[in-house]
């Protein structure tokens, strides 16, 4: 009776073992400055690129959060910022303190599970499929904060 309960624990300790190994994924690091700027993500659930760096400067075009541009240049708090590498996207400048410029990536390898936060015992609340890529917003030990359009999950990435 002994053995067959500490069979049952360890297989028990084994399969929970296994529920927090390392998810089956790369960081990718910020790409750097391309051809045309630095790759940037929208932050929040909406931005207003303008056609100048100022406030009430006309609205070019409404960005959605998660949405990808790229930062061709900087003035004060505002980023000029173009939609595409395309030569016909709308060009125009959003307030830098709503993007995150150059981030590093969260590339899953497969099924990845993410956490309402850095503990394995908190809600999994969203699922990243084989080569989904994320922006990691940051990492605190062996965990990875990534941006998932206007939301945010954890990821394991411990060994």
């Amino acid at each position: 009776m002994k053995k067959h309960c500490w069979l049952s624990l360890l297989t028990v300790l084994v399969l929970t073992l296994g529920c927090l190994a390392a998810a089956h994924a790369e960081i990718i690091p910020p790409y750097g400055e391309g051809q045309i700027g630095l790759a940037a993500v929208v932050m929040g659930d909406k931005l207003e690129m303008r056609k100048d760096p100022k406030d009430d400067a006309e609205v070019v075009l409404t960005l959605e959060g998660g949405d990808l541009i790229l930062v061709t240049g900087v003035e004060g708090d505002w980023a000029r910022v173009v939609r595409s590498d395309s030569e016909d996207a709308p060009a125009g400048w959003v307030r830098n303190d709503f993007i995150l410029t150059d981030p590093s990536w969260f590339r899953a390898e497969g099924e990845t599970l993410l956490h309402a936060w850095n503990d394995a015992a908190a809600p999994k609340i969203w699922k990243l499929n084989k080569d989904d890529i994320v922006p990691v917003l940051k990492t605190e030990g062996d965990w990875a904060l990534v941006l998932l359009g206007t939301g945010v999950g954890w990821v394991f990435l411990g060994k």
